[in-house]
């Protein structure tokens, strides 16, 4: 989809600058060049990235996409968009290789977790590419596989056939396989509600990765009973045995679903005060649902990324909302919206608040350098193979550590991660 977003040619790029030796060996001349530049204006960045991109896309052709989240610093999404990429949602994204089998190069300015939904799903002869390595998710790292796995085999000890997994986007390719082996699905924010609704149907005990909030709040929206919804430890602290959970094994045998205790930081920040402030000022509040539920609960929606984009260029001029997610995407949202006579603010750009408009720090990560050299180096076919995302793949954000499956075995993972989203999409598309 498009984003409606307008770069003038002389109003500022708002996109940090990382110092040089932050980037990949590969990186750094393109990163020189790009710091050397005299300002951060479009009409600057743009000549400095077409010297880069306008030769990998005569070189491609129509095999190359382009993709980038929502979440994206400053206003990259645009400097993609301008090339003709796309920007979406995790979900959206996650069928680009599925729904464009002509697409055999492509090259993703997001996070890991993403890009790997993308390679799960892709056809062999297409391969994927993430700009920055390194860009990962906090949520994802309180829910790394060697964490869950263990608990999730002592689920299985005791419920056996009765447990399925249903795996958040926000979640490696290793616990997709998890959902996919236990009958169960892959969800997003927008139809975790019917994806556990269906794992419900099957008469399932469901074991929720990774979002404590997200489960909570679709929990909620289902009408479940509150005590029937179990919250396992804090992960991070050290193992967790079922023993350990708030009710002991009494309260996981009575329970209908199970969480992760992961979380995201970026939207715990959002608190119902912070509700209460805009909608006394006669704003409508629109929240993210991986906010904390009663957050949710004292706002006037909860939705999606997509759902969030849409509801302000849908809104009608005149009108006034405060979005509780990622600041970048508000910032992108408020210059959508001022187009149209629409006024978007952050939820938390309130008084007394230290967090202005908390953004996606790891999504950031993905900068014009990463993009020029990601294009310029496949081009040339010298692209680092840390860069190229397979399934399974698992990459120390810190390190750049990879854990990469042998063949064997990332067969294995892609027929069960892929049953699992499969299961989704079934879900979803099949209503």
């Amino acid at each position: 989809m498009t984003t409606s977003i307008t770069l003038r040619p002389d109003l500022p790029i708002c996109q940090s600058d990382f110092p040089l030796d932050w980037y990949q060996e590969e990186f750094r001349p393109y990163a020189e060049e790009y710091l050397a530049l005299p300002d951060r204006r479009p009409v600057t960045v743009f000549d400095y990235l077409d010297r880069y991109v306008r030769p990998a896309q005569e070189h491609f052709g129509d095999a190359l996409l382009l993709l980038a989240h929502f979440y994206m610093g400053g206003e990259i999404v645009k400097l993609v968009e301008r090339y003709g990429g796309t920007v979406a949602d995790s979900y959206q994204l996650a069928l680009q290789a599925r729904n464009h089998a002509e697409k055999t190069v492509i090259v993703e300015s997001a996070v890991h977790f993403m890009a790997e939904a993308i390679a799960l799903l892709a056809a062999d002869d297409q391969t994927v590419w993430i700009t920055n390595p390194k860009s990962g998710c906090t949520m994802e790292l309180l829910a790394k596989d060697w964490m869950v796995l263990p608990v999730a085999d002592q689920l299985l000890e005791r419920y056996g056939d009765d447990l399925t997994v249903v795996a958040y986007m926000n979640t490696s390719g290793r616990l997709k396989a998890l959902a996919g082996r236990t009958g169960g699905a892959v969800c997003t924010s927008s139809n975790a509600h019917q994806v556990v609704a269906w794992a419900r149907a099957q008469g399932k005990k469901i074991l929720f990765v990774p979002d404590l909030h997200l489960g909570r709040n679709t929990a909620h929206r289902l009408g479940m009973d509150p005590t029937s919804v179990v919250a396992l430890p804090e992960p991070g602290t050290g193992a967790i045995r079922l023993e350990d959970v708030a009710g002991g094994l009494e309260a996981l045998d009575r329970a209908e679903m199970i969480l992760w205790g992961s979380h995201c930081g970026v939207h715990t920040i959002f608190t119902p005060e912070m509700v209460r402030h805009w909608k006394r000022a006669g704003w409508t509040v629109l929240v993210h649902p991986e906010s904390p539920l009663e957050t949710v609960l004292a706002a006037d929606g909860q939705g999606s990324t997509n759902f969030l984009w849409s509801a302000v260029e849908e809104a009608e001029p005149g009108a006034r909302i405060a979005i509780g997610t990622e600041g970048h995407f508000v910032a992108n949202a408020r210059l959508a919206g001022a187009a149209r006579g629409v006024e978007v603010r952050h939820l938390a750009d309130v008084p007394d608040f230290a967090q202005k408009g908390c953004g996606c720090a790891t999504m950031s990560r993905n900068d014009p350098p990463h993009l020029a050299g990601m294009l310029d180096l496949l081009r040339r076919g010298e692209a680092p193979e840390i860069n190229r995302v397979l399934a399974g793949d698992v990459v120390d954000e810190r390190t750049m550590a990879r854990d990469r499956l042998d063949a064997t075995e990332r067969e294995q993972l892609v027929r069960d991660a892929r049953e699992s989203m499969e299961r989704m999409i079934a879900v979803v598309e099949g209503g």
